[in-house]
C-alpha cells in the first residue's frame, strides 16, 4: 500500500510479483475466513495461491503477515509538500485530510481484500494487535509531517511543545482514519474512502467546536 512516485507502468516482472503477492493474500484471507485463522497453514495457503511454501515465504514470514499486508506508506509528495508549506492556506486537519486520503486511495487497489481483512482484524484480536504494531512507521511519519507543518506556521515555538502537538494529533488523525476505514468497509452501496474521510474529520470538528 505504497504511494506511487512514477506513473509509469510496472514492468512484466513486478505485475507478475504483485499478482503473486495478491494471489497469496486472497487465499490467506479467504481461508481463515472460512475455517478460523488456527485452522489454516501455510501450505494450505501456498496450494490454493497456486505456488510453493518456499514462494510464499519470499513475500510473507507468516499467514498473519499474508492477511494483513502492507501498512499505509507516507511519502513525499507534492500533497505533503503542500501541506508542511500551507501552501493551500488551510488549517492544519483540513490540510491533512488531503494528505490522508492521498495515502487511501493509494491503498484502495482491492476492495475485496480490503473488506475480507477488515472482518478479521475486528474477529481476531491479535491480528488487531499485530496491525497495531505495523501502523507504528506511518504513525511516526504522520507525526513528522505534522512537526515540519506547525514549524512552518509557528517558528519561534518551542521544538518540544510542536512535538508533543503533532503526537497529539496524529493519535486523534489515526483515530479519525480507522472511523473512516469502518465506515467505508460497511458501507452500502460503496462509499468513496475519501468522502468517508472528509466525513469523519468533518464530524471531529463539529463535535470540538
Amino acid at each position: 500500500m505504497t504511494i506511487a512516485t512514477d506513473a509509469a507502468e510496472p514492468g512484466l516482472r513486478e505485475r507478475k510479483r504483485r499478482a503473486t503477492r495478491r494471489a497469496i493474500q486472497l487465499a490467506a484471507l479467504q481461508l481463515v475466513a472460512e475455517r478460523g485463522l488456527d485452522n489454516v497453514t501455510i501450505d494450505e495457503v501456498s496450494r490454493i495461491a497456486d505456488v510453493s511454501p518456499r514462494t510464499f515465504f519470499n513475500y510473507f514470514a507468516s499467514k498473519e503477515e499474508a492477511i494483513l499486508g502492507d501498512p499505509p506508506t507516507l511519502a513525499e509528495t507534492e500533497t505533503v509538500e503542500r501541506f508542511v508549506t500551507n501552501a493551500d492556506n488551510s488549517s492544519v486537519f483540513d490540510g491533512l485530510v488531503a494528505v490522508l486520503i492521498e495515502v487511501g486511495d493509494s491503498s484502495l487497489e482491492d476492495a475485496e481484500m480490503m473488506q475480507l481483512r477488515h472482518a478479521l482484524v475486528k474477529e481476531y484480536p491479535q491480528l488487531f494487535a499485530l496491525r497495531m504494531a505495523k501502523m507504528r512507521d506511518f504513525e511516526e511519519r504522520v507525526a513528522s509531517v505534522i512537526v515540519r507543518r506547525l514549524r512552518h506556521d509557528q517558528p519561534d515555538a518551542e521544538a518540544s511543545v510542536l512535538e508533543r502537538r503533532a503526537r497529539l494529533m496524529t493519535h486523534v488523525s489515526l483515530g479519525v482514519i480507522r472511523h473512516a476505514w469502518a465506515s467505508w468497509a460497511s458501507s452500502e452501496p460503496r462509499t468513496e474512502l475519501g468522502v468517508e474521510l472528509r466525513r469523519s474529520f468533518a464530524e471531529l470538528k463539529t463535535l470540538f467546536a
